[in-house]
């Protein structure tokens, strides 16, 4: 049995396409007193695995919309994700939205480039939007967030919280969010290209 040394609560919201070694994320983030938030399917497959986890739609009193087109682009999310938290007036404009404050965003996007070859319409549906959005503010945010968007990085988040007590550190958290900002880089470049072709 875990031995909780840090009880501050904390959040973490995790919607991911890829799932696997979600089960390792979420041991580990148990193990720091993370509270887990999520979408749907993710959020499904997190119960599954035997941990709490709060879907996004009971928090925004939003409920998923056009076959999860609209899922997480909510004004409170946004809200917890891009204060300043060390912004006195920040500070009093968000503990007005009842909205947990996120610390962790984990987010893969859906695969765009693995349904180019398949030439049918359903490659418009991995045209992702929430989940670049979700990283960028998360990554504007990075003095505060951490953003993870590449599943190998899992375990460098884990290794991080270790060394600093379960949070991370501001170095971590940059160049998680330089990553971000690549990556949401090099997608959107890949959509252009198609989109160019047609």
């Amino acid at each position: 049995m875990v031995l909780r040394k840090n009880l501050e609560k904390k959040f973490a919201l995790i919607s991911v396409f890829e799932k696997k070694n979600l089960k390792y994320l979420c041991s580990n983030l148990n193990k720091y007193n993370y509270s887990f938030i999520s979408t749907g399917s993710t959020g499904n497959k997190i119960r599954k695995l035997g941990f709490k986890c709060k879907d996004i739609s009971k928090l925004t009193n939003f409920k998923e919309m056009f076959g999860g087109r609209i899922k997480t682009l909510n004004p409170l999310i946004y809200s917890s994700l891009l204060y300043i938290r060390d912004d006195e007036i920040h500070k009093k404009q968000f503990q007005l939205l009842n909205i947990p404050e996120i610390d962790i965003v984990v987010v893969n996007l859906y695969p765009f480039k693995k349904y180019l070859k398949k030439n049918n319409d359903q490659i418009i549906e991995m045209i992702d939007i929430g989940g670049p959005s979700l990283l960028r503010a998360a990554g504007k945010n990075f003095k505060y967030i951490t953003p993870i968007i590449d599943i190998m990085d899992y375990k460098r988040l884990v290794t991080n919280l270790i060394k600093n007590k379960g949070k991370t550190d501001i170095i971590f958290r940059k160049k998680m969010a330089l990553k971000v900002f690549k990556q949401t880089a090099q997608y959107d470049k890949i959509v252009s290209n198609w989109l160019n072709e047609k």
